[in-house]
């Protein structure tokens, strides 16, 4: 990895943030038109393009549902358990908290309720890989919001098939439909609707730069949760942090594909170098290491700072989506950061632990999304409903600020509705 000094830190982030490609903005947006007029035919067609499978339905049978079930052990189904179950716990701890509100403000009672979103589609990233524990973090929180119909979609392999795994861990979660969608055009036919995929209210789950780039162009008509690009990891460390596992959190990362950025801020040179000598030497003896080797040489780095308020700052610039700190107090180091998705504090929270079985979720914000939101949650599956009633001595008390507001914005008519009522 590249070692950098960090003398100047506004001018250093522009500089070793990766650059999108520009060139996926004009393919999706031609995928997305192509099945917002030509529906399932479009989607049969992409498929084929991309992962080489001829459809004949998109949707998962009931049959295939139970034949997924004899292709997958017993300690892979208890695995799935485990993990629901902590991921619920921590989402049914956050719906406690929100109680419905009444309010009375002179006259004028207010009512919130929180209520669930009826339908989510969820993204399942898949074809040749393999994401159960997607399917959880996204179907999970969804379940205990009390969204009545959730969909996953996830792409199919060359046999046309969804990985067994990722489809048992779709029915024990709770989802209600499964379908072979991949790519761009999954989300164009959640957004849109076909003939055989009814349209959602909010589009969820991470994805490639496709995946990531149609969200953000169909969140004019659907809502989503998030633009939820590669994986990123920001490691903050000090001189005593342990440089092997500085490294293999590193590599843990960056297995994920190519295009992940994993980085490390410290303010020793002496953990710098120690760390990039511990690369060296793991990642001639581990798998996927050609991953590996091509996301660290290309976005990976370790930036060495004067101090640890510069780290701090750096850290908050970047706002990477998972964030590990490994200093001597941890604690006093994250009350000053505030912009990562997720915040994992001491030597033995890494985050490929989080990304399954801590009881946090790991669908996160990338691309700097961080500085103003966090994980994906119950919350993201609840909307605030607002009841208002007014009395008429409530508006005659409001009345008069009520038409210096009209007033000054010339809308007199604003006024009038209220003013004719008090007459």
């Amino acid at each position: 990895m590249r070692i950098i000094r960090v003398s100047n830190i506004d001018s250093f982030v522009p500089k070793v943030i990766p650059k999108q490609p520009q060139k996926n903005k004009s393919i999706v947006e031609s995928i997305l038109n192509d099945v917002r007029k030509n529906g399932d035919s479009a989607i049969k067609k992409y498929e084929k393009k991309f992962s080489k499978t001829n459809l004949m339905t998109l949707r998962v049978s009931q049959q295939e549902i139970s034949n997924a079930y004899s292709k997958v052990t017993r300690e892979q189904l208890r695995a799935i358990t485990v993990a629901k179950t902590r991921l619920q716990k921590t989402e049914s701890a956050v719906k406690s908290l929100l109680k419905n509100l009444n309010i009375n403000i002179a006259g004028v009672k207010i009512s919130k309720k929180f209520l669930p979103i009826q339908s989510v589609g969820c993204y399942i990233p898949g074809g040749l890989a393999k994401y159960p524990s997607s399917v959880i973090m996204s179907v999970v929180p969804a379940k205990v919001a009390g969204v009545t119909r959730i969909v996953i979609v996830s792409p199919p392999n060359a046999d046309g098939k969804i990985d067994p795994l990722t489809i048992v861990a779709s029915d024990i979660c709770g989802a209600d439909e499964i379908y072979k969608v991949g790519g761009a055009q999954a989300i164009a036919a959640l957004s849109f609707g076909t003939k055989s995929i009814t349209s959602v209210d909010k589009i969820v789950g991470p994805g490639g730069a496709f995946v990531t780039a149609a969200k953000s162009m169909v969140s004019a008509h659907t809502s989503i949760d998030m633009l939820a690009g590669p994986t990123e990891l920001g490691i903050v460390a000090d001189i005593s942090a342990n440089p092997k596992y500085v490294a293999l959190d590193l590599i843990s990362q960056a297995e994920h594909s190519d295009d992940t950025f994993c980085y490390l801020i410290t303010d020793s040179d002496k953990l710098a170098k120690s760390v990039n000598k511990n690369i060296s030497e793991i990642i001639q003896k581990i798998k996927r290491s050609d991953h590996v080797k091509t996301s660290l040489k290309h976005n990976g780095f370790i930036a060495i700072c004067k101090s640890k308020v510069d780290m701090i700052k750096l850290v908050n610039k970047l706002a990477p989506e998972h964030l590990e700190i490994m200093t001597c107090n941890p604690q006093t180091l994250a009350s000053q950061i505030t912009s990562p998705g997720l915040i994992l504090l001491g030597s033995q929270t890494p985050s490929s632990a989080s990304d399954y079985l801590l009881g946090s979720n790991h669908i996160l914000p990338t691309n700097q999304f961080g500085k103003t939101r966090g994980s994906l949650s119950v919350l993201d599956f609840i909307k605030t409903n607002t009841y208002v009633t007014a009395s008429k001595s409530a508006l005659r008390d409001i009345s008069t600020h009520l038409d210096v507001f009209a007033s000054a914005e010339k809308l007199p008519n604003h006024y009038e509705a209220v003013r004719g009522r008090l007459e």
